[in-house]
């Protein structure tokens, strides 16, 4: 049974029961809006008190969206298509799925501002000042992660998992990070340890799902890629079939969309902190239930992370900006486009290319074993010449 209040964590204070219960309090006209057990929790009529985005681009990768639902108008910058090669012909959709259900939705979560009159009716998004970046792409993620981070993204949203061979994906992130463009990405909805793309790769911020009363959701993919959690299961979302189409789904895509959103928030009071400093105050302000608490994790865990989001903590505490880099793992010297995807779920390529330094290496070692064998040869020759004409002087 549900509890009548949401126990959310205020400013200096730390939880005191679960972390999503449902609230109660006046109930909204509209049912879509009703329905947003995750704004509530979040306490975000108190959060667009003070912030909404506003000013701050979103790029969500994403197949396909409708840019004209009623809860989106207007949201959107001119964006990208990308060539899908996976996309030809007719999608792998499921039974009264459209195309656009996902992209819609995950980008209704971040800004969404409903309709009707001071957009009281519909669905809104945590950060529904903020604006959204539209490009779609599949195996050219990568193509799509440079286009965002070049063309004035603040934060590249990923609800995906991209194939495990897919060239310059860990580099594309890594040149994100170094223009100063915060990356999310979710984990997997596999229910597994193996890690996937891009989340698995430094400097992306790995994000799981949990129910409405702090639980990990449990197909949320488990291992060291879990950076945070949130709100992922049964949580209402806008639909690609019109315009005035709703839904309800589960998985660590909505979770991912409500940090990228917790992330646009905190760009806008916080302009001038890193990659590493946005993650930094979202990791110290993570929450955890008093249950989990009492296991004394060493975190991050696997399972948890540091913790679950709370995006009013992490707009509002006071806390020191820190290194550069943050305390989460990020990329290593200077982008490039070098491929890397190694760690994986399909683990990594066990005839991987060879790069120059290895072709040359190899190239010289067969050019010194030619020149020993060369060598031995003609020493042989020699030899026994030497013995004939030893042999015939003695005659």
């Amino acid at each position: 049974m549900r509890v009548t209040r949401t126990l959310r964590a205020t400013i200096g204070a730390a939880l005191t029961g679960a972390l999503f219960l449902a609230a109660g309090g006046p109930a909204v006209a509209d049912q879509n809006r009703d329905a947003q057990w995750p704004l509530t929790a979040f306490g975000a009529q108190d959060i667009w008190k003070k912030g909404t985005g506003k000013g701050v681009t979103v790029a969500v990768i994403e197949k396909a969206f409708r840019k004209t639902h009623q809860d989106l108008t207007g949201q959107f910058l001119p964006g990208k298509d990308f060539p899908n090669p996976r996309n030809d012909g007719a999608p792998n959709l499921e039974p009264g799925e459209d195309r656009r259900d996902h992209g819609t939705g995950m980008a209704g979560l971040i800004a969404g501002h409903g309709h009707g009159p001071g957009g009281s009716a519909g669905m809104k998004g945590l950060s529904p000042g903020a604006k959204i970046l539209p490009l779609t792409a599949d195996k050219t993620v990568p193509d799509a992660t440079r286009y965002a981070v070049d063309h004035g993204a603040d934060v590249i949203n990923m609800s995906f998992l991209a194939d495990p061979n897919t060239p310059d994906m860990c580099e594309s992130i890594h040149y994100a990070m170094e223009k100063g463009v915060v990356v999310v990405a979710g984990v997997g909805n596999d229910g597994q340890s193996e890690k996937n793309l891009p989340s698995a790769c430094p400097g992306a911020i790995g994000v799981g799902a949990v129910d409405e009363y702090g639980k990990v959701w449990d197909m949320s993919n488990y291992n060291s890629a879990v950076d945070l959690l949130a709100p992922g299961v049964d949580v209402p979302v806008l639909g690609g079939k019109s315009d005035s189409h709703y839904g309800t789904t589960d998985g660590t895509s909505v979770a991912t969309a409500y940090v990228s959103a917790t992330v646009a928030l905190l760009r806008e009071r916080y302009p001038d902190l890193t990659p590493g400093q946005i993650a930094n105050r979202l990791v110290k302000t993570a929450g955890l239930s008093p249950s989990v608490k009492k296991k004394h994790l060493k975190l991050p865990d696997n399972h948890y992370g540091y913790g679950y989001v709370i995006p009013e903590a992490a707009l509002n505490e006071d806390i020191p900006a820190g290194p550069a880099q943050g305390p989460l793992p990020m990329p290593k010297g200077k982008a490039s486009k070098t491929p890397v995807t190694a760690g994986l779920k399909d683990g990594p390529n066990p005839n991987p290319p060879m790069g120059i330094g290895e072709r040359l290496a190899l190239f010289g070692g067969i050019g010194v074993g030619v020149l020993v064998v060369i060598g031995a040869v003609i020493a042989i020759v020699l030899s026994r010449r030497r013995k004939r004409a030893s042999a015939q002087s003695w005659g």
